[in-house]
């Protein structure tokens, strides 16, 4: 089964947010580690930690995610993590996911409503 993610980075200091959306997220962190895009927001702001994400079962959900978090208020965006991620804790590094912040119950759950043909 494919996933596709929705995620915040954030920098050192936590002043800047940047929301995006991709179908590898252990690569895509790995590019805003390494700098991969040079001139971009996140090459720009240093945004080389990802504190936040979402996982999705279709590509479409993540993006219709990514436009909604891209809406939201700082403080929304800053609610939104906290919630999952109070510690702000480094939640994926170029290396692999950190931990799963997602507890097994509920990811059994997902799976079975996969099946069921529902959505994340």
């Amino acid at each position: 089964m494919k996933f596709a993610y929705t995620y915040i980075m954030t920098n050192k200091g936590h002043t800047v947010l940047y929301t995006g959306c991709t179908n590898d997220l252990v690569r895509r962190v790995d590019e805003h580690k390494s700098h991969k895009h040079k001139g971009s927001f996140s090459d720009k702001y240093n945004c080389e930690y990802c504190v936040y994400y979402k996982e999705f079962t279709r590509y479409q959900s993540a993006i219709d995610e990514e436009n909604r978090i891209k809406h939201m208020t700082r403080k929304e965006k800053i609610e939104l993590i906290e919630s999952i991620n109070p510690e702000w804790k480094e939640l994926v590094t170029e290396k692999g996911f950190v931990f799963d912040k997602t507890p097994w119950s509920e990811r059994v759950k997902l799976v079975f409503d996969n099946l069921n043909g529902d959505d994340l």
